[in-house]
């Protein structure tokens, strides 16, 4: 007796969602493109914003910034749901690793006073920088347009909640897990002079309109200029102090930096390239934020490394900028 086997194929009736064999053709799709593309609703609402009737809830005249299509800005790290947290999961035991080797052999204890009243003035205050930035991201979130870019911003946002809870921890490491070094960083926010400009940045950067302006403010000039300041020339001063140690704290905020602006310089670089009136209005933002970030950090800079520092940070985010096709 014998047993003959057979194979049969069975072909789908479809490889894909529909918008997204529309854009892609009917193949199989990454995971990243369906949970990215066309999944905005454009039409058939059922009502218009309450709070903005000029608007439709999703509407692309939000901003000033204008594309043929908003999907074109997508995220090179084609971060969705799982790959971003899969992502971030690395970062964050990398950074516990770091956060933990520094408590256990005490180094806190080992840091010399000035190199601490440093920290609890000028670097834990930051964590309330991270809260405006987590706002402004997630008001892009609310009213940007295309899910490609809103997506991001939505990780954007929570990375900067992640960054602020950091520099929390930053503060409790040096004070021996009281909070009291915590409540001395809110008051030199609330009352230092040297803080007052950048609450007035932040407070300001809270109540802009256009959506993809505030990408601009906060997430390109703002913190260019403070990643410099903070997580380039910082970690040279301590590494000069001999405390090099300190820098396993702030390695978090490096790389993640490193691993945003993939996807920012990304986006910048279309938007600039789509049209000369993109890259008109781009410019002007850049300018207006460039002034304002720059009168607002002046004493801020000078406290934390001296007169040539904040120089030193202009040179970058104009380099920058310049690569971006804005300027």
């Amino acid at each position: 007796m014998s047993v003959e086997i057979k194979t049969a194929t069975l072909e789908p009736v479809r490889n894909t969602f529909t918008p997204i064999a529309k854009r892609f053709g009917d193949k199989p799709a990454s995971r990243y493109q369906e949970a990215s593309y066309d999944i905005q609703g454009v039409t058939n609402f059922h009502y218009k914003p309450a709070w903005n009737e000029a608007f439709e809830i999703n509407d692309a005249r939000r901003t000033a910034i204008q594309m043929e299509d908003w999907y074109s800005l997508k995220d090179p790290r084609q971060f969705y749901y799982g790959t971003y947290v899969g992502s971030r999961g690395k970062m964050q035991e990398n950074a516990e690793n770091n956060y933990s080797f520094f408590e256990k052999r005490h180094f806190a204890a080992r840091l010399p006073d000035v190199v601490k009243e440093k920290l609890i003035r000028l670097v834990v205050p930051l964590r309330h920088v991270e809260q405006a930035a987590n706002l402004n991201n997630m008001y892009g979130v609310s009213v940007g347009y295309g899910t490609t870019i809103t997506q991001a911003l939505v990780y954007e946002g929570m990375d900067r909640l992640g960054i602020a809870q950091y520099l929390s921890r930053i503060g409790l490491i040096l004070d021996g897990n009281t909070g009291t070094a915590l409540e001395q960083a809110k008051q030199f926010w609330m009352n230092d002079g040297c803080w007052q400009g950048v609450r007035a940045l932040c407070e300001e950067t809270l109540v802009q309109q256009d959506w993809f302006e505030l990408v601009i403010a906060q997430n390109l000039i703002i913190d260019t200029l403070i990643g410099d300041l903070y997580y380039c020339q910082l970690d040279q001063w301590l590494a000069d102090q001999d405390v090099p140690d300190v820098s396993m704290l702030l390695e978090f905020m490096q790389e993640w930096q490193k691993d945003r602006n993939r996807w920012l310089d990304s986006i910048l670089k279309l938007a600039a390239a789509e049209s000369d009136s993109n890259r008109a209005q781009l410019l002007t933002w850049a300018d207006k934020w460039s002034a304002k970030a720059s009168v607002a950090l002046t004493p801020v800079a000078l406290e934390l490394l001296g007169e040539d520092a904040l120089s030193q940070a202009q040179d970058v985010l104009a380099t920058r900028l310049n690569k971006l096709g804005i300027k």
